[in-house]
């Protein structure tokens, strides 16, 4: 993402629109910062949460200019989840979901991030953050069934199953989503694999089939086709099993169902009851001295 990309984005993003040049400064001072060292920083996430951040963690530098870099989907997880429930990160990458999820409102996370050095980030912050007891972290990657892939590690949030054999390629272990939940069920699922989501899906069919799974966050940005995939698949699937496609505004606490998937993550909800109950009465969050 270039500069004025980067820079529209932060303007634009909605616990920035009402503080504009604040927003400028932070992301001023933080280029001023990698310029002089390239230490990391610990940034306070949340009330109650803490998130590492070095030069090149896309997601991470993004909480630090926004607030909650995917404020959206960020914002229902906040709303929707309590202390009892699961969740599930797939792509956990560095690990703000995760943080927010077992930090913020305490409940317990399987994490999933197949790239080790990622793995590593993502490690260093559940233990910054002191919720080793809540996090179950894996190094792997989830398929359809068990086995070996082939995986890019050099690309930060946009690493991937790759076919092209390339230099920074890693081989990591592939296991079912099924198989590593041991007939325990979460709450919520965040699923962002660049691409390899409907293979995920192929091997958790029990998991989406469990009615204790009431949401999952899945970004469908046709990313797949490079692996034969069609995002539609995936979305007439879930439609399927009950779960409709919505989008959420945590600062009105608005839940609109939509025709299909957008761009980017699209969050499909089942028990939409359920799921309306808990985000209306939820405890109210402040970030960058906006509560929502």
């Amino acid at each position: 993402m270039s500069v004025i990309s980067t820079l529209k984005f932060i303007v634009n993003h909605p616990l920035n629109r009402s503080n504009k040049i604040q927003a400028i400064f932070r992301f001023a001072k933080w280029q001023i910062l990698n310029m002089i060292s390239k230490k990391t920083i610990v940034y306070e996430f949340t009330k109650n949460s803490k998130l590492i951040i070095s030069r090149g963690m896309t997601g991470a530098t993004g909480n630090y200019y926004c607030g909650l870099h995917e404020f959206y989907d960020m914002g229902f997880l906040l709303h929707f989840m309590r202390k009892e429930d699961l969740f599930v990160d797939i792509g956990a990458n560095i690990g703000s979901y995760t943080i927010l999820a077992s930090a913020q409102v305490g409940c317990r996370t399987i994490a999933v991030e197949p790239v080790p050095t990622t793995f590593g980030c993502l490690k260093n912050n559940i233990s910054l953050n002191n919720i080793e007891d809540k996090v179950t972290a894996l190094n792997i990657a989830l398929g359809s069934a068990p086995g070996k892939i082939s995986f890019t590690s050099n690309l930060d949030t946009m690493n991937h199953v790759s076919n092209n054999n390339l230099e920074n390629d890693i081989v990591v272990d592939v296991s079912k989503l099924d198989s590593i939940l041991n007939d325990v069920f979460p709450s919520l699922i965040k699923l962002d694999v660049e691409g390899f989501e409907s293979e995920v899906i192929n091997g958790a069919s029990q998991t989406l089939l469990n009615p204790t799974l009431k949401a999952i966050i899945i970004e469908l940005n046709g990313s797949g086709t490079k692996f034969g995939f069609d995002d539609k698949d995936i979305h007439h699937k879930l439609l399927k099993m009950d779960f409709k496609p919505y989008t959420y505004d945590p600062f009105q606490r608005n839940l609109s169902q939509v025709e299909s998937f957008g761009v980017e993550n699209t969050i499909y909800i089942r028990d939409i009851d359920f799921v309306f109950d808990r985000v209306q009465s939820a405890n109210k969050i402040k970030i960058l001295n906006q509560e929502f």
